[in-house]
């Protein structure tokens, strides 16, 4: 009866504490109604109500402990550092790690901050230790990946210290854990490294291999802000990649047949309203050329899911120009070879378009021609015509 007249006290007074029924003058007595509480919750029966309530009356006196030491009106919403820009985040039940000091940041009792950049998250007392720039203006100034394969240089290189922060390290894991980052091929320790995986551009170059390896947090916040950005010219890195991967070669068809349609809808009135080309809003790199891909369009690649998504669009746009839209219809081709035969167009799959003046043809009219394309033929005749004639 004692012990629980001895609790009963003691949760009284904690509980004055958390309702502010009792002036805490300082951060010390604070300090201490925590402590109290947490050797409470410890003493009482486990899962018991009294100590449910404890633990519940402890997140009180830890938000008014924050309210003390860290007054949420005195930190700005926004600050700039490195580059970062910081935003405060008003989340207070999602939790996250620290990007700096690699622990919890509990949402309820901290400030916390996040990169609209580059999303590095950190404590509001961590900011002024940050010493990594944002991500993103390496993004934005150097748009390239590291193309070779874990290109490795050797812990002995590094001086035996993290490529990061410089930490010392080594592989048995004295004093700090080396990592390697499977991007860069150098060591981390594991405040830089956690782990964490992501596709590596150069193994799908190379290998069309998919596979998330393990990367350095900065690395890992690199290669998933490049992931959208159509920087690989696969036809000058790896061009033997389209002898292998078939659905490569029917994604360059497809792309090819778009920007020979391209013409068609900048000049019609009917797809400028339809806004036909917002279907490729997300890859507009598609509407400009037929080189360039993104880290993302190889993995849609690898998957089909590019590939049935493309062929949608392909069948869109081939349906306006061709059936829906009489202007589009009109920009068609007879095959001047057999003058047989419907309208053709340029991007049909049994045409052959002369390098020269454009005209399409049927195909195998084109190949079994052995003269000059028709057109060609009158084009030339009439500059000789004006020349003879100035």
């Amino acid at each position: 009866l004692n012990l629980e007249s001895y609790h009963t006290k003691q949760l009284w007074v904690v509980w004055m504490f958390a309702q502010g029924s009792v002036v805490a003058s300082d951060v010390e007595q604070l300090k201490q109604a925590i402590a109290e509480c947490k050797r409470l919750i410890l003493e009482l029966p486990e899962h018991s109500g009294k100590q449910k309530d404890t633990v519940i009356k402890l997140i009180h006196l830890r938000l008014k402990l924050q309210e003390l030491k860290d007054p949420e009106e005195d930190e700005p919403n926004l600050q700039v550092l490195l580059e970062h820009r910081f935003s405060k985040e008003k989340s207070k039940s999602v939790k996250q790690m620290c990007d700096k000091c690699s622990t919890i940041i509990w949402g309820l009792i901290q400030t916390w901050y996040t990169c609209t950049g580059c999303y590095y998250r950190c404590h509001s007392k961590c900011m002024n230790l940050i010493n990594k720039p944002c991500v993103r203006s390496k993004v934005s100034h150097q748009s390239e990946y590291e193309l070779s394969i874990c290109p490795e240089v050797g812990l002995d290189k590094q001086d035996y210290r993290c490529a990061e922060c410089r930490t010392p390290i080594s592989l048995r894991g004295v004093p700090n854990e080396a990592r390697q980052c499977d991007y860069t091929g150098q060591y981390y320790c594991s405040s830089c490294h956690w782990n964490d995986t992501a596709i590596i551009p150069a193994r799908v170059i190379h290998n069309w291999a998919f596979e998330p390896r393990k990367v350095c947090r900065t690395s890992m916040r690199y290669l998933a802000l490049m992931m959208s950005r159509p920087v690989l010219k696969l036809k000058e890195i790896n061009p033997l990649l389209f002898n292998f991967v078939e659905e490569l070669v029917e994604i360059r068809k497809l792309r090819q047949d778009i920007l020979l349609m391209k013409p068609y809808f900048i000049t019609c009135k009917e797809a400028m309203e339809a806004r036909l080309l917002l279907h490729l809003q997300d890859r507009q790199h598609f509407v400009e050329n037929d080189e360039m891909y993104s880290l993302q369009d190889l993995i849609d690649s690898s998957s089909g899911r590019l590939s049935c998504s493309l062929t949608e669009i392909h069948t869109t746009f081939a349906k306006h120009i061709k059936l829906d839209c009489e202007k589009c219809q009109a920009k068609g081709f007879m095959c001047e070879l057999c003058k047989e035969g419907d309208i053709l167009f340029p991007f049909d799959s049994h045409t052959s378009v002369c390098h020269d003046c454009f005209a399409v043809f049927h195909r195998d009219c084109y190949y079994d021609n052995s003269t000059t394309c028709p057109r060609c033929a009158r084009m030339l005749e009439r500059q000789h015509e004006d020349s003879q004639n100035p």
